[in-house]
């Protein structure tokens, strides 16, 4: 059994290179109907719980990857579910895998948490968060 690192092909991922196209911030401009579309797939993909979970546990483990046995220990779920919300994971593009041996490893792609950084960036934050911070009907008295 070897301990070798061997990279597992990476499918073609619409979603992550259809988002990195189209990464303008949501506040930049309305997104239209087609960008939608793309972005939908990623962010159902983390919408789910145990998904969410899963990229958190990656991203916080040491080296910021995990195989499977590393992460069974935190669900009530078996093995095969979790292997497949890794799989929608690593399909819409936000998890890396790599085979090792017998085991399979996953670490977060940058590329996708930086595009979703970028999606959810507010261009004027501090202006907003002020904005939010005012009273209810605070800037419209005179």
């Amino acid at each position: 059994m070897s301990n070798s690192k061997v990279p597992l092909p990476l499918p073609e991922l619409p979603v992550l290179n259809d988002l990195l196209a189209c990464c303008t911030p949501l506040a930049h401009e309305p997104m239209s109907a087609e960008q939608a579309t793309q972005v939908a797939p990623l962010l159902k993909a983390i919408a789910d719980p145990a998904r969410l979970r899963l990229l958190s546990i990656v991203l916080s483990h040491e080296g910021q990857e995990a195989c499977v046995c590393d992460l069974t220990p935190y669900f009530d779920l078996s093995q095969p579910t979790i292997s497949h919300h890794l799989k929608v994971l690593h399909e819409t593009g936000l998890l890396d895998r790599e085979k090792r041996g017998t085991w399979v490893f996953y670490k977060a792609r940058p590329q996708a948490l930086a595009a979703l950084v970028t999606l959810f960036s507010a261009p004027e934050a501090a202006a907003v968060s002020a904005t939010w911070s005012e009273p209810r009907g605070a800037r419209h008295r005179a």
